[in-house]
């Protein structure tokens, strides 16, 4: 239900401040980022393979993916403030646990715990729809997932930065403290948005199929996914690629790193001014075009042997900016889809999103090996690109042809 109070900061008798729906999205956006440049490192501690650490990355979607599936029913069931508690605490013992695991099987036990931060970046969106018109859901998803997108813009580059001077664990020790002030803020401003569902959690799953029966919803899922898989497969194969490829310190790939960042942050910048008067599908068919278009530039450099690491992470602007148009614009689809499912929808399509992105990840550092060159990401996040627009245009299609407006 659209909450119509003002809102007044760390009360939560009042819809939540936006500062806390950026911050909730942002906690899980870190965990994601801020250890990337320190996977060779952490693989040289524990005296694992490259391929295996990066397992860090691919669990850790996997499990988010996984856990998505159930944050929308119970969250439709209980509320979306016990499960944002819940799972923050749980992220907070599992982050102590990955600074304290003494080897790498304890430290992914502890690592895919973590994932329980992807309530908080699932229940955000589910707020957001929660607290506004349908008509602002998407502008409103922009501004935060713009704030949100500043992370993925420092997080890497503060991450290298710690690692180069205080090691690897530093970065988990920042995801400790950024946890428990989150925790704190969520506690203080966040109260509940959603009328509790009557009916019981079977019930809530058995509404499943009404959403996977849709194809709107299955074409703006699988538009958010391929979209964001272009990212999750650099995410993947990034590190590798700085590392081995270009012979990067951790301290510069963050900075380079960036770069996914900034165009993501502008993506969504653009999102939240033009959403409502451009429309829902038309951002997202611009966003896909914008990532494939990216990633035929960094294929085109990668052939001529030009520009080096600056070609392919300057590449990454678009893709980040693509992103930043889609993923809002398709989560807010997904949640129009079914209004009176919009919990359920944001678990399912996140599971879907997410889900993929942990496939992709792990696809993409199983393909890259010493002597491929990066030619097998870029080929891949294209891949990617194109799928995205491909999944809109069949939105836009069915949707004519229904009469949608």
């Amino acid at each position: 239900m659209t909450q119509t109070k003002p809102r007044r900061y760390l009360d939560r008798s009042t819809p939540p401040h936006l500062s806390t729906l950026i911050l909730l999205a942002g906690i899980g956006a870190m965990t994601m980022n801020v250890f990337l440049p320190s996977l060779p490192k952490i693989a040289d501690y524990f005296a694992v393979d490259y391929k295996v650490v990066q397992l860090s990355v691919a669990g850790y979607l996997a499990a988010s993916g996984f856990l998505q599936l159930f944050v929308g029913p119970f969250a439709d069931r209980y509320g979306r403030r016990p499960l944002l508690l819940w799972g923050l605490g749980i992220f907070v013992l599992a982050t102590i646990g990955c600074l304290l695991a003494p080897n790498f099987a304890t430290f992914m036990v502890f690592r895919i715990l973590q994932a329980s931060v992807a309530t908080s970046m699932a229940l955000s969106r589910a707020v957001v729809r929660d607290i506004n018109t349908p008509d602002r859901a998407a502008a409103m998803m922009g501004y935060v997932t713009m704030g949100m997108s500043m992370v993925p813009m420092f997080a890497p580059v503060l991450g290298g930065v710690l690692d180069e001077f205080f090691g690897w664990q530093a970065s988990f020790w920042l995801l400790l403290a950024s946890g428990l002030v989150i925790f704190w803020i969520t506690w203080a401003d966040l109260g509940e948005t959603a009328a509790p569902s009557d009916l019981s959690i079977l019930r809530q799953f058995g509404e499943y199929p009404e959403l996977l029966t849709s194809p709107r919803f299955w074409g703006y899922s699988m538009a958010a996914a391929t979209s964001s898989g272009a990212f999750f497969a650099y995410i993947g194969g990034g590190p590798f690629v700085a590392t081995s490829v270009f012979g990067l310190s951790p301290a510069q790939f963050g900075m380079f790193n960036a770069a996914a960042g900034i165009g993501y942050f502008i993506g969504n910048w653009f999102t939240g001014l033009y959403a409502s008067r451009v429309g829902m599908n038309r951002m997202i068919l611009s966003g896909g075009l914008i990532v494939t278009l990216g990633m035929l530039l960094s294929l085109l450099c990668a052939l001529a042997d030009f520009g080096g690491p600056y070609a392919f992470f300057g590449a990454m602007i678009f893709v980040g900016f693509g992103n930043g148009m889609t993923i809002p614009s398709a989560n807010a689809g997904m949640l129009s889809v079914r209004p009176h499912l919009a919990g359920t929808a944001a678990g399912l399509g996140g599971a879907i999103m997410i889900g993929g992105g942990a496939a992709l990840s792990a696809l993409a550092g199983s393909l890259l090996a010493p002597g491929t060159g990066a030619f097998p990401l870029i080929w891949l996040m294209l891949v990617c690109g194109i799928a995205s627009v491909c999944c809109i245009l069949a939105v836009m299609r069915r949707e004519r042809r229904l009469g949608v407006a």
